[in-house]
């Protein structure tokens, strides 16, 4: 029986996907560096800032040091918060998503995004009430695939929830990388449609669904146990 959900939150619940592609494309070209939207896609797709600063420039094998990584970490905070401004991010479907799991039992955030970037879509959505717990990029030394972020996920779950294990918990995500993280984490793992085809999420999905408006309680009584 499954008793608690871990959402992913970028290409889940907020479509901030493109506005992060746009960040990172907009704070690189002043380096003379053209990141393009399908080479975001293809590579880059699941990392935190850091993780895809880093491995932007270990493609292009240019050195970027600690001070130009934070620098490039920082103008993009600045540039998502503008994007941001111009309209909810929010996916169709989520905001009723997160309320109908919320009232079924305990729910929880794992992104690879920096914490007051989500806390900046929650309060503006008026969401943040429903995720007393949100595990960000700087909380777990690593990032997904590694499945640190969703086993810290479910250590807080567990502290107010005795008993709670990994597989009592699901997690939902758009990508290979974050289902992979999930499962290797323990978890129960729904795939959604909104990044990526099927056929790229069923090999580490219990289940793909296409649209949050399938998330629910329902679907989660079909989910296997254990593998």
């Amino acid at each position: 029986m499954i008793r608690a959900v871990v959402f992913d939150f970028d290409g889940v619940l907020a479509n901030s996907e493109p506005l992060h592609f746009r960040g990172y494309r907009d704070v690189l070209a002043p380096r003379g560096i053209a990141l393009t939207e399908a080479s975001y896609y293809e590579n880059y797709l699941g990392y935190d800032d850091l993780g895809a600063f880093r491995a932007i420039a270990s493609d292009l094998g240019i050195t970027f040091s600690d001070a130009d990584i934070a620098d490039l970490v920082a103008k993009k905070a600045v540039r998502l918060e503008e994007l941001e401004k111009s309209a909810s991010v929010l996916f169709p479907g989520a905001r009723d998503a997160i309320k109908r799991m919320a009232a079924a039992g305990p729910i929880a955030i794992a992104s690879g995004a920096l914490k007051h970037e989500i806390l900046r879509v929650l309060d503006h959505e008026q969401l943040r009430v429903h995720f007393p717990i949100v595990v960000a990029a700087e909380d777990t030394p690593a990032s997904k695939p590694d499945p640190a972020p969703y086993l810290l996920a479910v250590d807080l779950l567990a502290r107010t929830h005795p008993g709670l294990t990994a597989a009592d918990c699901v997690a939902i995500e758009d990508s290979k990388w974050g289902l992979m993280s999930a499962r290797d984490a323990g978890l129960r793992t729904v795939g959604i449609t909104h990044t990526y085809p099927e056929a790229e999420l069923t090999d580490v999905a219990d289940v793909v669904i296409t649209h949050l408006d399938q998330f629910t309680p329902d679907l989660l009584r079909t989910l296997p146990r254990g593998r």
